[in-house]
């Protein structure tokens, strides 16, 4: 994982106000709760006391209680109570567990990974997407979340992949892509054609008129938007449970249809087409050898591949950088 960045890591629908959520992300396990007010905490699934499960546990009074022995924890993973000592005896300060700071918003919950001193106010979100409605679904893939991600960066596969949906019409040869790093945005465009047998793959210079064309966006460490028109957009969020293990959560956005009904039917039209789409990449991507990705390996890359080669140096660069701070 890259340290020191935001990652999504839930849908906000998954978690409850009544009961807390026990979930594996980023290799640990997680306990999340809301508090009184609604807002969303995570700490450490292990009890500091005997090691129970804390999100097995229940909610008081926006405290987090250990199912084992009720003890009773805050939002920043200290204990406020321990009742076999009753309430006239303070906490031990040693009686805590590690907190991750919590981002909410646009129906999707994030945690800061690394250190909580170095965390920003908020993480990145494409914004424009609050004028969409979207409808959301959730795919469990078998491998680790930088190949998922980098599927997702991939021009070359579609006529091949998805022969029978998005990739009909045999457009095998790839011109560019144009791609642009903006801080930590990817962003770029290509132009998939029929191969005549009379020409070669356009490279950047030769594409003056690129910003015409299909275009998609990543934003790291872990959210991706495909501009399928003005008016669609797809999304997905690409959450690491562990080494070998993300969840996919795709969601399909649009703004042509407004009405309840409809724009409820069109939605779930989309999410439906969406998944069919995802899970031809599935099954092709879960065969991917080594599971996880990274600059340096064993692959022969050609022009095409412009994105994922933009993607590995620059996560590369930014584990560099964020380990040589911590260490520092």
């Amino acid at each position: 994982m890259i340290p020191n960045q935001w990652y999504v890591v839930l849908d906000s629908s998954e978690l409850k106000k009544k009961r807390p959520l026990r979930v594996q992300r980023l290799g640990v396990m997680l306990a999340f709760w809301r508090d009184e007010s609604g807002k969303a905490n995570c700490i450490a699934d292990k009890c500091c006391h005997r090691g129970a499960s804390l999100g097995c546990g229940t909610i008081s009074k926006g405290h987090l209680v250990c199912p084992f022995h009720g003890f009773e924890f805050g939002g920043d993973g200290k204990v406020v109570h321990i009742p076999a000592n009753g309430r006239l005896k303070p906490v031990p300060e040693t009686m805590r567990v590690e907190a991750y700071p919590v981002w909410e918003g646009y129906g999707l919950i994030w945690i800061w990974w690394g250190e909580a001193s170095k965390a920003t106010d908020k993480p990145f979100f494409f914004a424009e997407l609050a004028d969409f409605s979207y409808s959301t679904l959730i795919d469990r893939w078998k491998v680790h979340y930088s190949r998922v991600i980098e599927n997702q960066l991939d021009v070359v596969h579609l006529p091949f992949v998805h022969a029978t949906t998005i990739g009909r019409g045999g457009k095998t040869l790839v011109n560019g892509p144009v791609v642009r790093l903006e801080g930590e945005l990817i962003t770029f465009w290509v132009q998939n054609i029929r191969d005549d047998g009379n020409s070669l793959p356009r490279k950047e210079e030769a594409m003056p008129d690129y910003e015409k064309l299909f275009r998609l966006q990543f934003h790291y460490p872990n959210i991706w938007q495909n501009f399928i028109s003005d008016k669609i957009r797809a999304f997905a969020a690409f959450v690491p449970v562990d080494e070998e293990t993300t969840l996919v959560y795709i969601r399909y956005y649009q703004r042509m249809i407004r009405l309840p009904l409809l724009r409820n039917l069109f939605n779930y039209i989309g999410k439906i087409s969406s998944l069919v789409i995802l899970r031809q990449d599935k099954r092709v991507v879960e065969t991917q050898l080594p599971l996880k990705s990274e600059q340096g390996m064993d692959e022969r890359l050609i022009q095409g591949d412009k994105p994922i080669v933009v993607y590995r140096k620059h996560r590369q660069e930014l584990i560099r950088l964020a380990e040589a701070a911590i260490n520092s």
